[in-house]
């Protein structure tokens, strides 16, 4: 099978949310056999719901949509390293591999922060595959933040 990135989706995902007033994150989840499965951005304030991450409705979605808890076989894309929270949610999900955009020093959970794939109470490790279109992915949430200042 030859690989191929929806991150460009989860971009445009990242953008709808920055004109909903979102923060622009945006997420896709694919399944096994290469099809969208889910696509979702930031809605938190929409649905003031601080759960609302791009990737926790994704991953709702995808479930639902497969009657299942377990993702596995499937891949996310996201804009942004996920949170801590979302990070235990792909563990939880058993999602196969995560692909992620731009880092976050400040509130990520994979690569800074709690780390959570290192903790040895993790259920589960996705492959992790970060800095694809990291900096479109930066530009969009530097853009959001300064217009917001």
């Amino acid at each position: 099978m030859v690989f191929r990135s929806h991150m460009e989706t989860a971009l445009a995902e990242a953008r709808a949310a920055a004109d909903r007033g979102e923060v622009p994150v945006g997420a896709v989840l694919v399944g096994p056999d290469g099809q969208v499965l889910a696509r979702a951005g930031n809605r938190t304030r929409e649905c003031a719901d601080p759960t609302a991450h791009a990737e926790m409705l994704a991953i709702r979605a995808a479930c639902a949509h497969l009657g299942s808890e377990r993702l596995t076989g499937c891949d996310l894309y996201v804009t942004l390293e996920p949170c801590a929270m979302c990070a235990a949610a792909i563990a939880a999900a058993r999602i196969a591999r995560l692909y992620y955009g731009a880092s976050d020093p400040k509130s990520g959970g994979v690569a800074h922060g709690a780390r959570v794939f290192r903790h040895p109470q993790a259920h589960h490790v996705p492959e992790v595959y970060d800095g694809l279109a990291a900096d479109e992915a930066a530009g969009l949430l530097s853009d959001f933040f300064c217009e917001r200042r």
